[in-house]
């Protein structure tokens, strides 16, 4: 079911992929480590709108947050009674309405972007199964070695004894002899020259060693070697490019965590062992980036940092926007589209007294023993309120519904 749904992205990204480093080769740029820079920045600049919309919803949940905390610590002590558990999800469902806001709007958003996310990495990992112009550059080895008896046996051993783990096993088909030949790093496309079963075009393995070397040479790295094994060479160079890609790698992505503004918890024990979980995951995710990208190849760690850099620059720019945007515009504009989505639904227009009626009752008791327990009723007398305005008292159910009006006037001038 996972991969029904990444595939079909996967094909679509994959040719956007494709058609960038086309361009790229056209003005004879046509390196995979630029392409996947630029690729990273398109795919997140698209996302864009839908992590604006993310944080928008992180941001009313901090306004909302000492509402629900006061919600829950009134039931605290009734987790046994069903009605009162009734009533506190009513209204916790009200604060919700009040804001314009849906319980699953942030989940919805992250169903969204995460199989996007998956599948950007789907095609950062396997490049040659997206685009042509690198698939082709392994078509004469490809036709040679799969002319050699026993082609995929001599293979699989290479691959066991050069413990190249992130490689799957060779078949009978040209794709994963193609998979295996772009995860080769320099030292082992010389290792397979050597291999003598291989040794009659062995000149032809050195010339596509040497072509898609020029287009996997970020800086003085390859990408499809492994930092580790340049700190080995005992080049102070190598050693220091090297290093520097999983200490990027951590510091963007720390850099980013630390951009992020922080879903406020809700107070009860549940959230703050959630938020301690999380603090924790924050901490300890960006250091096992980096404790991977020692040993995965320079590409994936270059995706990595690219990535962390660009929601950083968006996380700026997003917080600034956000700053500088007034919390009742923001409710005002969710509580527009709430009204949109009811029209195109067919559903009459949502009376925002019921809500207010819902909230009054829930901070300020009705009458103690009160038979009006419908919402039509508890509606009702909160319309009533609204012709008796002169005459309402600090703190009364009249004050209620005639904040709530007001707030009603205002979204009417909008």
């Amino acid at each position: 079911m996972f991969n029904a749904i990444i595939m079909p992205i996967a094909k679509v990204l994959g040719y956007i992929f494709n058609l960038l480093f086309e361009a790229l080769s056209f003005l004879h740029i046509g390196n995979v480590a630029v392409a996947i820079v630029l690729f990273t920045i398109i795919v997140k600049l698209c996302m864009l709108p839908l992590s604006i919309k993310q944080q928008k919803l992180t941001k009313l949940n901090a306004v909302m947050s000492p509402e629900i905390k006061a919600i829950n610590a009134k039931y605290k002590d009734k987790r046994d009674d069903q009605n009162a558990m009734m009533k506190m999800q009513e209204e916790t469902q009200a604060v919700y309405q009040k804001y314009g806001v849906s319980p699953t709007g942030s989940c919805v958003q992250l169903a969204i972007q995460l199989p996007i996310l998956y599948a950007l990495y789907q095609v950062i990992q396997n490049i040659p199964a997206y685009v042509s112009s690198v698939y082709n550059v392994f078509n004469g080895v490809c036709t040679q070695i799969l002319a050699v008896d026993g082609f995929a046996d001599i293979i699989n051993n290479f691959i066991t004894d050069n413990k190249m783990t992130r490689v799957r096993q060779v078949t009978d088909n040209a794709d994963s002899i193609v998979d295996f030949l772009y995860a080769l790093s320099p030292s082992q496309w010389k290792s397979l020259q050597d291999i003598s079963q291989f040794s009659g075009f062995s000149d032809q393995i050195s010339k596509t060693a040497s072509e898609i070397q020029k287009m996997q040479t970020f800086g003085v790295l390859n990408i499809a070697d492994q930092p580790l094994s340049y700190i080995k060479t005992g080049s102070l160079i190598l050693i220091i490019a090297a290093l520097a890609i999983p200490l990027l790698s951590w510091a963007t992505q720390m850099l980013n965590l630390k951009l992020m503004p922080q879903a406020a918890t809700q107070g009860n024990d549940d959230n703050n062992a959630m938020a301690s979980s999380m603090k924790t995951m924050n901490t300890v995710m960006p250091l096992m980036s980096a404790f991977f990208c020692f040993t995965f190849p320079v590409g994936l760690g270059i995706y990595w940092i690219a990535s962390a850099v660009v929601r950083s620059i968006q996380q700026l720019l997003i917080n600034r926007h956000l700053n500088k945007m007034n919390i009742d515009d923001l409710v005002n504009e969710n509580m527009k589209k709430m009204e949109k989505k009811r029209e195109k639904a067919g559903l009459p227009p949502q009376k925002i007294t019921n809500q207010a009626h819902q909230s009054a009752k829930n901070i300020n008791k009705i009458e103690k023993g009160s038979s009006n327990t419908n919402v039509e009723t508890r509606a009702k007398k909160v319309e009533e309120a609204y012709k008796d305005a002169a005459n309402a008292k600090p703190g009364s159910i009249t004050a209620k519904a005639n904040l709530v009006k007001a707030f009603d006037e205002r979204n009417k001038k909008k």
